[in-house]
């Protein structure tokens, strides 16, 4: 057994031994299993939405589009940063709402919104579906890094079971505060190996960025530039658009927001953390130090750049070290996602449908569901595809409840109820058309001008969402105004 093996193995059991021990002294009821008690103070809460954020996508995802992109990778920069400061004004209306009538998952918000258990239940199934191919982004992530920084001792589905046991232990005995320790220990360890990474590749092989650049410039015209077609500005701008307004949609990112003490939390949380997305350029430098290093890698082989370039470089211990901080970067937030999911259907779909449950009933389901939820993920995790595309298809699907969500914090809301199911329903229906037809703007419209082509199919999604969810609003208002009419004069 190799030492880089050891280093990630004792990584994977202290993570467990982490998240085990995080119960202690509570009674996990479902307020403390889902949101902590509420009582996340600003540290905490940093960590762990850093932690559910940062991810295997922080980590491969974004040095194998520097890889295989160039250019366009930047867009992963930006749309997290776009996102944050949105979130000074919402995230903080959002937890003072859920603080108010004691909410516990992103549906309970819907539901006590507009009223409607069941835009709650098309709110879960939305969640659970969009969490599904996140949840396989980090398994798919964590089998990749377990078996190239162990040199091929584990294989990535030995590696992908094992995680899937660790993460359904540690979910099931001690829910959200698991997670937020595993986090500190994680984000430490990121930190340090990123910025290592991002600044001794380029200077061990190049000597410095501006030599790297120059070379890459060389080698590949125009790759570090936004091409004319295609990934163009167009494609750009949409894409940091859509993906910004979907970053907080999540239903584990609700999770945490309902963990904060206080809304001062999430504010200066949004000032700190757009600082945090500057670890994403060192993740762009390892990928971009790898191109003319190790040349050729295939579409399914570009997101194992930076652990390949890695294996070139250092002893087999780094490699452990840096495998261990693979491992926790796929851990934190699979864990909150299995979480979030597993709530979802124990609270906003069985328990509508099945009103005597207890509170008691409801999270002892939930934790049952964690396994099964984890079998689910299990199961496409070997038919997915590159992580960032993964990553961007979740996406697509949580972002069709970024306006009825937004409206609703307004003082005079417009969207019903009505509205705000139609408009999700078609909104997610473009979505899957989409996805499964493998779409663009170009092959629906070939007529339109380049720069209309290129613009992500997902903003159609978004429109159509928008004014379904605007005229069946305006319609079903008017006809319950003309039934509190027609009441009033009757008595």
């Amino acid at each position: 057994m190799n030492v880089a093996l050891l280093i990630i193995i004792a990584s994977i059991f202290f993570a467990l031994a982490i998240g085990i021990r995080a119960r202690k002294g509570k009674d996990m009821n479902l307020e403390q299993w889902t949101v902590g008690g509420r009582g996340f103070g600003t540290v905490f809460i940093f960590l762990l939405m850093a932690g559910e954020t940062y991810s295997t996508f922080t980590f491969l995802g974004g040095s194998g589009w520097a890889y295989g992109k160039g250019g366009p990778t930047f867009y992963i920069l930006i749309y997290g940063t776009l996102a944050l400061i949105m979130s000074y004004w919402y995230v903080p209306a959002i937890w003072r709402y859920a603080k108010e009538k004691k909410l516990m998952s992103q549906s309970d918000f819907f539901v006590s919104k507009y009223n409607s258990p069941y835009l709650g239940v098309l709110v879960s199934i939305v969640g659970v579906v969009a969490v599904i191919p996140y949840l396989v982004l980090q398994l798919k992530g964590l089998g990749s890094i377990v078996s190239e920084a162990s040199y091929g001792a584990i294989s990535p589905t030995v590696a992908i079971w094992i995680a899937v046991i660790v993460l359904t232990i540690y979910v099931m005995v001690s829910g959200i505060h698991g997670s937020a320790w595993t986090a500190v220990v994680k984000d430490i360890m990121i930190l340090g190996v990123t910025v290592f990474l991002g600044i001794y590749l380029p200077l061990h092989y190049y000597g410095g960025y501006q030599h790297m650049f120059e070379a890459i410039d060389k080698a590949k015209p125009g790759f570090l530039t936004l091409p004319s077609q295609g990934l163009s500005i167009s494609w750009f701008i949409s894409t940091v658009l859509l993906t910004s307004l979907g970053f907080y949609m999540y239903p584990h990112a609700f999770g945490a927001i309902y963990s904060g003490k206080s809304e001062k939390t999430f504010r200066k949380n949004t000032i700190i953390m757009p600082l945090y997305q500057l670890i994403l350029l060192f993740v762009f430098f390892a990928g971009f130090a790898a191109i003319l290093q190790i040349p050729g890698l295939k579409a399914n082989e570009v997101d194992l750049s930076l652990l390949r370039l890695s294996k070139l470089a250092f002893d087999p211990w780094v490699m452990g070290v840096i495998g261990a901080a693979g491992v926790l970067t796929a851990l934190v937030p699979g864990s909150m996602l299995l979480m979030s999911a597993a709530t979802l259907l124990a609270k906003n779909v069985y328990g509508v449908f099945v009103p005597s449950a207890t509170d008691k009933q409801i999270v002892n389901l939930a934790k049952y569901l964690v396994p099964v939820v984890a079998l689910v993920s299990l199961f496409f995790t070997f038919k997915s595809g590159t992580i960032v595309a993964l990553l961007l298809m979740g996406s697509s699907l949580v972002t069709q409840l970024f306006p009825p969500m937004v409206f609703s914090l307004m003082k005079k809301n417009f969207v019903t109820k009505q509205g705000a199911f139609a408009g999700i329903i078609m909104g997610e229906i473009t979505v899957a058309y989409i996805t499964l037809s493998k779409s663009t703007l170009g092959t629906l419209f070939p007529l339109l001008p380049q720069w209309v082509r290129d613009i992500n199919v997902g903003i159609i999604a978004l429109i159509i969402n928008v004014v379904v969810m605007t005229v069946v609003s305006m319609v079903t208002k008017n006809d319950s105004v003309s039934k509190k009419k027609t009441e009033q004069v009757a008595s």
